[in-house]
This record gives C-alpha cells, structure tokens and sequence, in this order.
C-alpha cells in the first residue's frame, strides 16, 4: 500500500512538472535575455528585444536586454538565428534599432541579398518598417541597390510623396497664388513570407 501511494504521488508530481514546464517553454521575456541573444528577438508578447549599454560606476561596461515598444508583424517567441544574423550583416552586439544602416552600401546588398531578403523574414520586417519610416519602399530601396545605394536611397526618399503643409494662399511679386494639393496616400505593406 505504501509503494502505492508513492506510486501515485510521484505521478501527480510529474504531471505537475511537466505542466509547469510547458507553460513556461516558449515564452521569451526580453529582459530574461542574455546579451548574445537580445538583438533581433522578439518576446511572447510580439516586442522586439533591444540590447542596452550601460556604464557602473566602476567604469565597467554592463548590457541589459529591454523590452521595446516595436511590434513585431506576425511574430512572437523569437530569436534571430545566427545564420541570419550573419546573412543579413548583422551583429549580436547591435546596440538599439535605428535606420541609420541603411545609408550604408555594405549592409543594404546584404539585407537584399537572396540569403538574408528570402530566409530571414524577421530581420526583412523590422527594416521594411524603419524603411518605411523615413518615407523609402524597402523592395524598390533593394531593386537600386548596389554600388549606388545611398544615391538611391537618397533618390527614393526625395521622389516620395510628401504630405502638403498647412493650407496658405501666398502672394509673390507678379505672380498667382500658390494653392495647396490633395494627396491620397495609401500605406505600404510589408512583404509576405511562409510561416517559419
């Protein structure tokens, strides 16, 4: 009688365990996050994960992973694989989250080479969104790319449309007046991936 209640009681501690474990499997937390995994994830919630510097009194240099308040598309539970980290010319020390990157030529043929454009939809997401951001389509951005990005970039950003100032009638010196124009602007989407 005895072994069968051990029996039983070691059953509802494993049942109890295993439960326990599921629930908390699979639930990425940025701040729980070591510093060569923040970069590039995103949380049970869908936040991307950002790696902070932060300097001690001492002098020492200590990182944190924080949570952000940019949502991933249709993505959560996620760290960026090493392989895509390195396709796309990324770093796992990358500090932030900034369009910056962009401008530079290096890491624009990286982003929209076929490795990183067609594997890596999570990396493709965030900087489709910071593209967007300052006003660039990050396929057409891709199509210029090359030895000429930034000049592209450059281009993309100065042909877009630019939502009209406040509505003012100026009276120039020998000439009409300047009446203001309706645009229509419709958001681009994001580029669509399989699911993982």
């Amino acid at each position: 009688m005895a072994s069968n209640f051990s029996l039983r009681t070691l059953m509802i501690f494993a049942l109890a365990f295993s439960l326990a474990l599921q629930g908390t499997l699979g639930a990425i937390e940025c701040e729980d996050l070591k510093h060569d995994t923040c970069s590039f994830a995103v949380s049970s919630a869908g936040k991307r994960c950002v790696l902070e510097k932060h300097v001690k009194r001492s002098g020492e240099e200590a990182y944190t992973c924080k949570t952000s308040e940019i949502d991933a598309d249709k993505l959560k539970d996620h760290i960026e694989t090493n392989e895509c980290i390195k396709a796309c010319g990324l770093e796992r020390k990358c500090l932030g989250i900034s369009s910056d990157s962009l401008l530079e030529s290096r890491f624009t043929q990286k982003l929209c080479s076929p490795q990183c454009y067609q594997n890596c939809p999570n990396v493709v997401d965030l900087y489709f969104n910071l593209a967007a951001g300052e006003g660039v389509f990050l396929p057409k951005l891709c199509e210029v790319q090359g030895a000429n990005a930034r000049r592209g970039m450059a281009e993309l950003r100065s042909s877009g449309i630019v939502a009209p100032g406040p509505v003012h009638s100026v009276q120039f010196e020998a000439s009409a007046p300047i009446n203001p124009v309706e645009f229509t602007i419709e958001p681009a989407a994001a580029p669509s991936f399989p699911p993982y």
